[in-house]
Order: structure tokens, then sequence, then C-alpha cells
């Protein structure tokens, strides 16, 4: 078990919970960048449990065939369930499997997390975990794209840095977070620094203009340039959420 924890006596917002058989992995993230901030600030309290702890034998055996046959190993329920178990008298909130299978991790649902007082990350391996543990013991499964990597631990981080930055006082100026892509339900816009003119190509004049207003229009009118012509899926979602918002407010003044 490793615990990377705000300085003693301080209480963090967000508790998390990493299980996996290579914490080291999750190790190297606490030391860089924003999850070395927030945990710094107390934002963030991050502790990894290795599989291998709570295994029954001396060679800390964690996986075993699959039955039926077939390529790969599979995460014994035992060792994992024990984990788990663990875990949950530690940290207060869901059990998250990052898995393939799981719904499609978005800037809503690190929104969403972002909202809790903490959560449990699981980190399979190999061919996955055994079944009845995500039905005995798993409140949610999220899956960062249709793409394998070696194991959970990436997804993990991936979601995890997603969700911290979202958190009060992690980025250094609170407006980063709501500018970025995916915010408000677009790509972001394109941004500009110095030389003013680099390799023949120059700043647009818009953004030396020193006027506020028309530079927010141009940066606006390019997040949807780029939202439509490179993620036209985002317009075609929020233009039917916002559709069914426009219903449900109308079937609330029909019933007044």
């Amino acid at each position: 078990m490793t615990c990377h924890d705000a300085r003693q006596g301080r209480v963090s917002k967000v508790q998390v919970g990493v299980i996996t058989i290579f914490p080291e992995i999750l190790d190297a993230v606490a030391e860089f960048g924003t999850i070395r901030r927030a945990i710094e600030s107390g934002s963030l309290g991050l502790e990894s449990l290795d599989i291998r702890d709570y295994a029954s034998d001396r060679r800390r055996t964690v996986d075993d065939r699959p039955y039926g046959g077939g390529p790969g190993m599979v995460l014994l329920p035992g060792p994992l369930a024990s984990c788990i178990d663990a875990a949950k008298q530690r940290v207060d909130g869901p059990v998250i499997y990052l898995t393939p299978q799981g719904e499609r991790f978005n800037h809503a649902i690190a929104r969403e997390l972002a909202e809790l007082s903490g959560m449990i990350l699981v980190c399979g391996r190999y061919e996955g975990i055994d079944q009845r543990i995500v039905e005995t013991r798993i409140d949610r499964e999220i899956s960062i794209g249709d793409y394998v990597v070696s194991g959970g631990e990436f997804p993990a981080m991936v979601l995890l840095d997603a969700v911290v930055r979202l958190l009060p006082g992690v980025l250094g100026n609170e407006e980063s977070a709501l500018q970025d892509s995916f915010s408000n339900g677009m790509l972001d816009c394109p941004h500009y620094t110095r030389p003013e003119s680099f390799e023949g190509l120059n700043v647009p004049q818009v953004l030396l203009s020193g006027n506020h207003q028309e530079i927010q229009r141009w940066r606006e009118q390019q997040a949807f340039d780029w939202t439509r012509n490179r993620r036209p899926d985002l317009i075609e979602s929020s233009s039917r959420l916002e559709s069914e918002n426009e219903t449900d407010l109308n079937t609330v003044d029909n019933h007044q």
C-alpha cells in the first residue's frame, strides 16, 4: 500500500483509492504536475493498494487461467475481493472498474466524479477480472475509448487527471478549466503566444486588438468551426440535449 496524502492534519476534499498489481505506475503520477499540486494543497488524497498484498499463498498469486480455455490470464476473485473490501474501509465512494466494456468517459462524467468525496478505481490486467467481482463489488464501469491498453492503470491516470483538474484551487487559474475543450460541449479554440510572427505565419489581428468582446466572439466562432469540422458529433449531441430539455420544459408548462 502506498499513500500520498495532504500535509498531516489536513483533510483532503477527495480521497481516491487505486487497486492495482503495479502501484509503482500510479506512484509516478503523484510526483508531477496537477496531481502533485492537488495532493500538496490538500484537495486530493491518493492511495494505491497492491492486490498481491491480499493473496493467500507465499508466491502472492493473483491470476489464473480462464475456465473454458483460451489465451491469457484472469485476475483471481479472492485477492481482488479482499483488496476492494480493504479499500472500502478507507475510502467512501463508488467502486469504478476501468474496462473497455464500460461507458465512454467524457467531460460530463469527469465533472460528475469531481463532485464526489471519494472513489475507488479498479485496474484490471491480462484478460480482465472475474465476472463475479463485477457483479458483487463494482458500482460502475468506465472506458476511456475503443482501444486496448496493457492494463487499467493508464486509464485510471487519465480519469484521475481529468477529475483532479476540476477540483477548486488545483489549477493556477480557475478560468483554465472553464475554457477547456468539452467544458461547454465544444472543442477549444486555437491559441497563440510570442512571437507575433513565426515562419511567415502571423497571429490573427483580432487577438492583438485589445477589444475583449471581439476576441471572445472570435474564439467562440473558432471553437464552433473546429467542432463542426472535427467533431460534428459533439454539436449533434448538444442539439439533441437542448431539444430534450425544451421538450421537458414544455411538458412541465402543460402540466401547470
